[in-house]
């Protein structure tokens, strides 16, 4: 997916906008890039590619070589920025985050307008995505009018920051709200921000939380609302679960405590185990697993543990090789074991949540190797039904590649994808079977998913303000 970070200040603001950039680095393994606006040197750019080596690593130049009291940066999972952009509205740097479904038709609409259109092509003839939102901004005769055409005709998701030449940030929040925008201050200016602790480790404070299509141009002398937000709201609720930052908040709902009230949800309802009661550890697989097993355990009052451990420091990343293979073979050669915490050992994992089932069944195996007795299984979130169309982190390329479409294919072919509701439901003769079959393909000896109202209460928004998409196929 990607994350952004913008400031502006009355003196130079790289280094924040170099760190606080940074710190948006779980989002993202493909492209990182930061662009600065000086008196003197005008607006400034660098982009690279990050998928075998950290941002702040090849971005360290930029510190050096970049001047500027306004500046942005992003991290990217999908395209090269930000982009340098010379339009009627003026020069500009732009980044957005989220994905494009039309991209096609809405290019083929912009060069029927007129001759002399164009766009850059990149390698495999892709255009940038950012490249396309400039050109749909640039369509109307101010920012604010740009922005709201441009979101107004894509299909699916785009939250956008923009640096102006002369020093001033415009930040807008997608049309429904589905990843969050936040606003930190300080005594001499402002910033911009996906994750809210990015900003409070460089010394900002909570602003503002941009609502639902909501504008605001910034400077170092404050923030000018240039479109109101909008009523409707859909947060992604897969933020909380996944792949949100623990330390974050979003609509005031902490991460890492959500989390933790999950995992005690789960564990309230898993009559599996409380008719078992063998489990001798309950553990998380790491890293975001972790907080959910926490909360299972305090609730469950079974002891946690850690029986494996992540070897981080020179394996740190095991999405960001290219092939399957290599992925596959980091993962195993972070997973470090703890004997006496496995070995003979009735053990209970919880996982964020289980999409492919891939890398949990390396995980499963590598317990069994060494000595567990059984491993029983728990997702924090609901069974994965429908592939995102809204935001393309961890997005998969067909609704085939989720474990559950498969078994479900296996188990009744494509007449099952008519039950999907009671597929997702333990309590049904379907949802049974789903979790059986799960199990045994991957020698669970149980295996249980958290509940969609589960999840809601968890994060204790109402259910009109999530977007739940990927669990039950409302959008």
């Amino acid at each position: 997916m990607g994350g952004f970070f913008g400031a502006v200040r009355k003196k130079s603001v790289i280094l924040d906008v170099y760190l606080g950039t940074d710190y948006h680095s779980h989002l993202g393994t493909k492209r990182g890039g930061m662009a600065a606006y000086d008196a003197e040197l005008g607006l400034q750019r660098e982009i690279h590619n990050i998928e075998n080596s950290p941002f702040r690593t090849k971005l360290e130049r930029a510190l050096n070589e970049m001047r500027g009291n306004c500046a942005i940066g992003c991290i990217s999972d999908t395209d090269p920025q930000p982009l340098l952009m010379c339009s009627g509205l003026g020069k500009y740097a732009i980044c957005t985050i989220g994905v494009i479904n039309n991209a096609d038709q809405l290019i083929k609409g912009i060069l029927a307008q007129k001759k002399g259109v164009y766009f850059d092509a990149m390698t495999g003839g892709k255009i940038n995505s950012n490249e396309l939102v400039a050109a749909l901004i640039n369509q109307k005769e101010t920012f604010e009018e740009g922005i709201r055409y441009a979101q107004s005709q894509i299909d699916g998701t785009a939250s956008i920051l923009i640096l102006k030449e002369g020093g001033t940030l415009i930040a807008a929040r997608d049309r429904v709200g589905r990843l969050p925008v936040k606003i930190g201050k300080r005594d001499d200016g402002y910033c911009v921000s996906f994750e809210s602790f990015a900003y409070q480790k460089l010394g900002y404070e909570d602003y503002k939380e941009l609502g639902p299509q909501e504008i605001v141009e910034i400077s170092s002398d404050g923030v000018k609302v240039l479109a109101e937000a909008g009523e409707e709201m859909k947060i992604c609720a897969f933020l909380w679960t996944y792949y949100g930052y623990s330390t974050s908040n979003y609509e005031g709902v902490n991460v890492e405590v959500m989390r933790n009230r999950n995992g005690g949800i789960i564990a309230e309802n898993d009559t599996v185990v409380k008719e078992a009661g063998n489990i001798d550890y309950v553990g998380g697989v790491p890293d975001s697993g972790t907080p959910h097993a926490i909360g299972y355990a305090n609730k469950s009052k079974i002891p946690f543990a850690r029986p494996y451990i992540k070897y981080t420091p020179t394996w740190a990343r095991s999405f960001m090789p290219q092939t399957q293979i290599e992925r596959n073979r980091i993962a195993k050669m972070k997973l470090i074991p703890v004997h006496e915490l496995i070995e003979g050992k009735n053990l209970l994992l919880v996982d964020d949540s289980i999409v492919r089932g891939t890398q949990i069944k390396e995980t499963v195996d590598f317990l069994y190797s060494h000595g567990a007795k059984s491993v029983h299984m728990r997702s924090a979130c609901p069974p994965i039904m429908y592939s995102c169309k809204y935001l393309n982190f961890s997005r998969s390329t067909s609704d085939m590649d989720l474990i559950t479409r498969r078994v479900i294919m296996d188990l009744e072919g494509e007449e099952g994808f008519n039950h999907l509701d009671e597929y997702s439901d333990g309590k049904t003769e379907r949802g049974k079977k789903l979790r059986n079959a799960i199990s045994k393909k991957f020698k669970f000896e149980s295996l249980d998913f958290q509940s969609l109202e589960g999840v809601i209460k968890a994060i204790g928004l109402p259910k009109c303000k999530l977007c739940t998409y990927c669990w039950d196929g409302k959008e």
